[in-house]
């Protein structure tokens, strides 16, 4: 059974929402203390987050960065400013998708399997791969270069790992947007060119620039 923490002022929605997943297996935990979330979020153990941005006290923006700074756990956004900039802000700040509200139902729940199925299905029998004197850990979606240990969420994780399945090729957008999203029609297509500039930077920030080329037109390149 996944776990899933809600993190929704709309107690309605909240409620509505915890029904819906309840109904399909997974066990839902919802925040009850809004000025607490990260200690909530580290006693639920999640396997997935749920977040709202407009929250009382911090914003979902601020409870995604802190996070991010103890787990690379999937965390979806939920909310009704659902214009480019938001959507781009929220996966700049460590969020693997968004879905504006109104939340549908059957989307949702689309999204969240999808996600859960990708994130925690065996990607492979080998657990580390070796790229640029850098090592990609498959267990814990980690990658270590010069001793120091780099974390990656999933969509960084997922594309780095197909792009050095296909080392020396290049590998179109919308192969990776069918590997990363396979069962969702709902993906923006910058979302994809969000986590990929994300990927980069932190790779250039430990010292591993140029590692992932783009090729005008036609995708990108590990050579």
């Amino acid at each position: 059974m996944y776990k899933i923490f809600l993190v929704e002022d709309d107690f309605s929605l909240a409620d509505a929402v915890k029904s819906l997943l309840e109904s399909y297996g997974s066990e839902v935990t919802a925040v009850k203390d809004f000025r607490n979330v990260t200690a909530e979020f580290t006693e639920a153990k999640p396997h997935l987050v749920l977040m709202d941005i407009k929250l009382p006290f911090k914003d979902g923006y601020f409870w995604t960065s802190e996070i991010r700074k103890i787990s690379s756990v999937p965390i979806v956004f939920l909310s009704s400013a659902s214009d480019n900039m938001n959507i781009i802000m929220a996966i700049n700040m460590g969020a693997d998708d968004f879905i504006p509200k109104p939340v549908d139902a059957m989307v949702l729940n689309a999204k969240v399997n999808a996600i859960l199925r990708r994130t925690y299905e065996i990607t492979s029998n080998s657990q580390t791969v070796d790229f640029y004197g850098a090592t990609l850990h498959l267990s814990d979606y980690t990658v270590t270069y010069s001793g120091k240990r780099t974390e990656l969420t999933k969509n960084e994780f997922r594309i780095l790992q197909i792009l050095l399945d296909n080392r020396g090729k290049i590998v179109s957008r919308d192969t990776l947007m069918t590997h990363l999203w396979q069962n969702d029609i709902y993906v923006e297509e910058n979302t994809l060119t969000v986590n990929i500039s994300r990927l980069r930077r932190k790779l250039e920030d430990r010292g591993l620039a140029g590692v992932i080329i783009t090729k005008p037109g036609a995708g990108y390149i590990i050579k």
